[in-house]
């Protein structure tokens, strides 16, 4: 051990001889001295494998969402994912392979990420689709500077029935650069007030950035959205559930010019929040302003198929002021679990996902509706995510709930004191349904 210090120690005296440095502290010293640690590092001692192991566990375990039975959504779902799509997915090929700058030498990471945006487009109605976004939030914000790209104005509209958290996201990507943002809210059936979109269209928009189905599960009319915003000199953009799109009237047959959404429902696990893949897809007019990359197919000399990258408009491929984003990759892992989980269940087996969700989530809301106090918030046809008003507040029985084993919904008390978001997707059980509608009454008599 003194041998290898005294190697070390010369390595060290060398270096810094060589850039002019009379001690390690030399380094440093640019760094002021009040944000600088003159202690140890307080670590515990070195532990094995064995010891990591036994310790990680422990603190899992600890996890309040482990071994509960899910009723929560709002973004993120509790899904039956095949057990082929991990160990595809952990193929060394796959699992190890990086960006496919040599597309000569990278045709399977290339054929997978062509086969993605073929599935993301067909679900979507649209002719192209690019690689993957990074999440549903980040690509429901590329698709508003999408929009304001290809119509060349810096104002775009947002409904207030999408996702907080989305339009939180965007709000903060277009907080600089002179954007603008306006909001349009909802009416009191839960949907997209026309009237109020109609007013703020006035003077032209970018686009209306609107989610199907919306955040509280309600089904929106695209249709008349796309009507307004198109009159208007700008683009619909949908963001959208992927096992909802399964079922109804696809983005781009409703009218929308862009579609985006989170593919964490197609085959990837929830993961305590990521990482996910969002997904984006445009019809062929628009494709030159979509962000990220996109892979093509074409026939090589010897006619053999091929896959290249086609469209690269990234600011490290071209000048940046040309980029049309700052994305540098995609989701590419991420994207391969839906390519595998969407071929595995094909398109019969992705709609009866679809269906069993639908089914599954208005059996549930009727067993809550004959809890006494329970109401509806809204009286529109849902999808898979429904808002009730509880007789006691949300919070407060989400919390005794999960006391009882079970993740109830997501409280939204900007609403109403006792309004919950609740689903219920294929893999609950009508016992666990039953179960929770029971831990319900119970639980709204404690609560009180």
């Amino acid at each position: 051990m003194s041998r290898l210090s005294s190697i070390l120690g010369g390595d060290r005296s060398s270096m810094l001889e060589a850039i002019g440095a009379e001690s390690v502290e030399d380094l440093f010293s640019p760094i002021p001295e009040p944000v600088r640690m003159r202690r140890p590092l307080d670590l515990p001692p070195a532990a094995s494998e064995l010891e990591l192991r036994r310790l990680f566990e422990s603190m899992a375990s600890g996890n309040s969402g482990s071994g509960l039975t899910c009723f929560l959504g709002a973004g993120a779902y509790d899904h039956f994912i095949p057990s082929a799509v991990n160990h595809i997915l952990l193929r060394s090929e796959f699992y190890t392979a990086y960006t496919p700058y040599q597309a000569e030498v990278s045709q399977g990471t290339l054929q997978s990420i062509y086969e993605y945006q073929t599935l993301i487009a067909r679900l979507m109605g649209m002719e192209c689709a690019n690689a993957s976004m990074y999440d549903g939030a980040s690509a429901a914000a590329e698709a508003a500077l999408m929009a304001m790209r290809v119509t060349r104005r810096s104002r775009v509209l947002v409904a207030g029935s999408l996702n907080p958290r989305y339009i939180e996201v965007m709000r903060t990507y277009l907080s600089h650069g002179g954007f603008e943002m306006n909001e349009v809210p909802f009416g009191a059936d839960g949907l997209v007030d026309l009237e109020a979109a109609s007013k703020l269209c006035d003077g032209g928009v970018a686009g209306l950035v609107v989610q199907q189905p919306g955040f509280f599960g309600l089904v929106e009319k695209l249709p008349p959205l796309a009507g307004l915003v198109h009159s208007a000199g700008g683009l619909l953009v949908v963001v959208a559930d992927p096992v909802a799109a399964a079922v109804l009237r696809s983005p781009g047959e409703a009218g929308a010019d862009i579609a985006v959404g989170e593919g964490q429902s197609m085959g990837i696990p929830l993961s305590y929040g990521g990482p996910y893949a969002g997904f984006m897809a445009c019809h062929r007019e628009h494709v030159r302003n979509l962000p990220g990359r996109i892979i093509g197919r074409t026939v090589d000399r010897a006619g053999q198929t091929g896959f290249v990258l086609t469209l690269q408009t990234r600011e490290q491929h071209i000048r940046r002021e040309k980029a049309t984003s700052n994305i540098c990759t995609n989701e590419a892992l991420m994207a391969l679990a839906s390519t595998v989980y969407l071929t595995l269940a094909g398109e019969e087996g992705f709609r009866e996902v679809a269906l069993r969700c639908f089914a599954n989530s208005h059996y549930l809301e009727e067993k809550l509706l004959a809890v006494p106090g329970v109401k509806r918030m809204f009286e529109g046809p849902f999808f898979r995510e429904f808002l009730l008003e509880y007789p006691v507040p949300a919070v407060a029985l989400r919390d005794r709930l999960a006391e009882k084993g079970f993740l109830g919904g997501l409280p939204v008390p900007g609403l109403r004191e006792g309004a919950m978001l609740s689903t219920a997707t294929e893999k609950r059980t009508r016992e666990e349904m039953d179960a929770f509608a029971a831990a319900v009454a119970s639980a709204c008599g404690e609560v009180r």
